[in-house]
């Protein structure tokens, strides 16, 4: 039997070229797998029948907006999940869900071998081969433009010498990726980070200079997820679509990061995410009226290390899995109303409301009905500063 490899395949093209660059360097077949995570463009159906036409012997689509939506954004919402403290991981959480659907067509088709179209240079490599690895561990992996040698002006020659039905002409300066939860842009005159974005780098977003009256929103949310916009019930998907439309038209979550990669560079990274950056900071006041203190506190250092572990590629680890729990617990009581004005590049919190609050208006008012003993504060404080009091003495005395 004739070996097969399933490829990721974007309808692009350098992976419509690698279909048949693969399959004269291996003398393997090529099964194009094409993942719909919100990317929007072309529909599934022109997808397969383009990688159809470009020689492969069979194509896998699957729309997995909602899966993407539910069960890979929204935990990254839950951790309030920001690499560097910017970026609301775009690409980083849609690769998780593609691997999955490319090991499930491997075993499908019966591939021995996986392929994407992955440089040697970036994080990808490593979480679509990691992830492989950890759901396949008996299937292999290659990369065409790393390990076949496939690079552009190669692929524009092979194209038109085949005669693929794909546009070869187009000269687009940038490296693009998208799904619902953002949009990453790099390469071109961006990698001289002396050069500012020019208008043409962004899609998701309006500018915020010249923005539209302030849009005000409030988002309900249940125990960490968001569940209705303006009252109206809404799912996962929904209410990321909804506010990429209504946030990005006021230019909320443009993000212009140097961004520390895995493989030890630094990479200068355009991010557009109105509807990420805009219910991540619904989601933490939320959280700030919700969570008690202590959890808070230890809750950003977990957050931050499941962050670097879904960046790093580690979704499917045992480490990022225990550290599920824990963000999912602490989730509990993560319930209310949240009121957002959407204006000028900002999401600004002006309002929250919620049952489960930690908030008491009678323990923080400061007028008449204060239920606050003020009393207990000066006992509080000598016992709160007494070991550095007592330090302060031994230094005194050790001075001397």
């Amino acid at each position: 039997m004739t070996e097969r490899i399933v490829l990721a395949y974007s309808g692009g093209l350098d992976t419509s070229v690698a279909i048949g660059w693969i399959a004269e360097a291996t003398g393997a077949e090529v099964i194009a797998v094409a993942v719909d995570v919100g990317q929007g463009g072309e529909s599934l159906e022109e997808i397969r029948q383009r990688a159809l036409d470009c020689g492969a012997v069979e194509a896998y689509v699957a729309d997995a907006r909602d899966e993407f939506a539910t069960e890979y954004c929204m935990p990254a919402l839950k951790a309030n999940a920001l690499y560097m403290d910017a970026y609301p991981l775009v690409s980083a959480v849609s690769r998780p869900v593609i691997v999955k659907h490319l090991v499930a067509a491997a075993r499908e088709f019966g591939a021995t071998t996986v392929a994407h179209g992955c440089t040697g240079k970036g994080n990808d490599q490593v979480r679509f081969e990691v992830g492989i690895q950890t759901l396949g561990p008996d299937l292999h992996c290659i990369a065409p433009v790393r390990d076949l040698a496939l690079t552009r002006d190669k692929a524009i020659t092979f194209a038109e010498e085949h005669n693929l039905p794909i546009q070869t002409t187009k000269k687009n300066p940038f490296s693009i990726d998208q799904n619902v939860w953002g949009r990453a842009v790099e390469t071109g005159f961006l990698e001289d980070i002396w050069n500012g974005p020019t208008k043409d780098v962004y899609e998701y977003t309006d500018s915020p200079e010249f923005s539209p009256a302030a849009d005000e929103v409030t988002i309900t949310f249940r125990e960490g997820i968001p569940v209705a916009i303006d009252g109206v019930a809404v799912t996962p998907l929904q209410a990321i679509e909804q506010l990429n439309r209504r946030a990005g038209a006021q230019g909320v979550g443009r993000i212009d990061i140097v961004e520390d990669r895995l493989v030890g560079i630094k990479s200068r990274e355009i991010y557009e995410a109105p509807g990420a950056m805009a219910l991540i900071a619904a989601h933490r006041e939320l959280e700030n009226v919700t969570v008690e203190r202590e959890q808070a506190r230890f809750k950003k250092t977990v957050g931050q290390r499941w962050t670097e572990l879904v960046y790093d590629g580690q979704w499917f680890s045992p480490l990022k899995r225990s550290l599920d729990t824990f963000i999912d617990d602490t989730q509990k009581y993560v319930s209310g109303d949240i009121r957002m004005d959407l204006h000028g590049g900002r999401a600004t919190v002006t309002g929250r409301r919620s049952e489960t609050a930690l908030y008491d208006f009678n323990l923080a008012t400061y007028d008449t009905g204060d239920t606050f003993d003020q009393s207990m504060a000066r006992g509080f404080i000598e016992i709160f500063g007494l070991s550095s009091k007592v330090a302060s003495g031994r230094d005194e005395r050790a001075g001397q």
